[in-house]
């Protein structure tokens, strides 16, 4: 009989290999080296007494028994989180790790704000920080990567998250100074050659489905995935472009060569929440979201609608 124990550590190793395919992209989500991955499988194949991947092959393959073996993994791995969850939350002050991701968006001014306020109450606490694109970041939360996400909705809710609106913001038009003369705007743009945000990204099949729908057909030379990229060619006179008031406002030093404006087609507007497990974290992911908001007020959506008035009635927090 193998003298070798099943470990949470081993199933989280497991699981992780099992959904990256790869020991190598599990190591960088552990945060561990592939060596370390690698033995924690080898263990968790002696406890079991059977083999759960072909670690030969590229992807990574699980065997009959792994498959099997997955599904009661996710499970433990659950009831484990489950039960540190209910830990935590009888007594927030003694978490000792927070995995927070956060759209790059706000990871200027809004994140740090939000971690050094949570910091003075949770002095025990690691907090972990992953910024990215809103759909990488819902994938890690749902791979249990990280704790809780601020991020665009990325599609319909699932039915294993919670989900708490923050603020909406419309899609804006952004155009080279001067460029648009009195008249119709939409005609114009039109003639125009469109810079266009990257459809690898959720947000950029987000406005090419909306184009779609309108049946516009416009000319695309350059597609992004960069805010001060696409704002640096529109300032240079090499197209105009359609993002968001925040995608505006972080490409600053571009803003004096660009002129903003209502989308002169079918307005389109994208909401942005934080989401967390469900029933995992209890009314932390709530307390978060109402720490959040007057943050946001004061250092995303007034300033906006500051420097462009007409954006009150659509930018506003939830």
């Amino acid at each position: 009989m193998s003298q070798t124990k099943i470990t949470l550590w081993g199933i989280e190793v497991f699981v992780a290999t099992a959904e990256e395919a790869s020991i190598t992209a599990a190591a960088r989500r552990l945060g561990a080296s592939a060596a370390t991955v690698s033995q924690q499988i080898t263990n968790l194949e002696g406890a079991v007494g059977t083999s759960l991947m072909d670690r030969s092959a590229r992807p990574v393959t699980l065997t009959p028994a792994g498959e099997m073996f997955l599904r009661r993994a996710n499970t433990i791995l659950n009831e484990a989180e489950q039960a540190q969850a209910d830990l935590k939350l009888a007594d927030l002050s003694r978490m000792t790790r927070f995995r927070l991701g956060m759209i790059e968006d706000f990871d200027a001014d809004v994140t740090p704000a939000l971690l050094a306020q949570m910091a003075t109450e949770l002095k025990n606490c690691r907090f972990l920080l992953e910024t990215g694109a809103s759909h990488q970041l819902v994938d890690l939360l749902d791979a249990r990567a990280l704790d809780v996400v601020v991020a665009a909705d990325v599609g319909p809710g699932k039915d294993t998250v919670e989900r708490h609106p923050l603020m909406t913001e419309p899609f804006v038009a952004v155009v080279p100074h001067g460029a648009l003369k009195d008249g119709d705007r939409a005609k114009q743009l039109r003639r125009m050659s469109l810079i266009h945000y990257s459809t690898r990204q959720y947000m950029g099949r987000m406005i090419a489905d909306h184009l779609a729908q309108q049946n516009l057909n416009l000319t695309r030379r350059f597609e992004l995935d960069s805010y001060h990229a696409i704002m640096a060619m529109v300032a240079q006179g090499a197209g105009w472009t359609i993002m968001t008031p925040l995608g505006w406002m972080r490409a600053d030093r571009f803003r004096a060569q660009v002129d903003v404006m209502p989308l002169p087609f079918a307005p389109l507007s994208r909401t942005i929440s934080l989401i967390a497990r469900r029933d995992v974290l209890g009314t932390m992911p709530a307390g978060i979201a109402e720490r959040l908001r007057p943050q946001l007020q004061s250092m995303i959506v007034d300033p906006a609608v500051k420097a462009l008035p007409w954006l009150k009635d659509d930018m506003q927090l939830l």
